[in-house]
């Protein structure tokens, strides 16, 4: 698996806006345009796929579709395959829409958060920063050398693989574990 490392260039195209950029970023291959929401854009991306279908499966295409600002902590689908066998499965039954979307709303924070200023808040708090999740949780990022690194409310961990993939109504970045409340 590739990890992105967040060196001192990706701080800097932190700070350029999106549109500026000379080259569209892509998410599994698939070109990630700042001007579609969230959900058009990881509907795009084949290693998302997972994702799209819990959105849809908990009816929050409409929420994630909409103006935000958010912040997508997106988990890919290898990052759903790590789950205990049949974790997704029963996840997406309608009987379970209220706890699937607990747990999609859980890698969602309000505004938007660059991995720039994700680091800032790092650093301000002595090594780590809490994030207040739209499900009411709380998520905690510290480095892990040059990488951003998140737990969840139960020491999982997560790392961001591909940060700053700029939408119409947010900020994505891409995650190599399901973060569960």
């Amino acid at each position: 698996m590739k990890f992105i490392r967040l060196s001192a260039a990706i701080l800097v195209a932190a700070a350029v806006p999106a549109v500026a950029t000379a080259k569209t970023p892509t998410v599994g291959g698939a070109p990630m345009y700042p001007n579609k929401t969230i959900v058009q854009n990881a509907a795009t991306a084949p290693n998302l796929t997972t994702l799209v279908a819990a959105v849809k499966a908990a009816d929050l295409v409409d929420t994630l579709s909409g103006t935000g600002p958010f912040t997508v902590f997106a988990p890919t689908n290898d990052a759903f395959a790590k789950l205990p066998a049949g974790t997704v499965d029963t996840l997406l039954k309608p009987e379970n829409k209220a706890q699937l979307q607990g747990v999609l709303t859980y890698h969602v924070v309000p505004g938007r958060v660059t991995a720039a200023q994700l680091m800032a808040k790092i650093k301000a708090g002595g090594g780590k920063a809490t994030l207040k999740t739209v499900a009411g949780g709380t998520l905690t990022a510290r480095m892990m050398g040059s990488r951003i690194m998140l737990t969840d409310a139960k020491g999982g961990m997560s790392h961001v693989t591909t940060a700053n993939v700029y939408q119409k109504n947010g900020v994505v970045h891409v995650i190599d574990s399901v973060l569960l409340p």
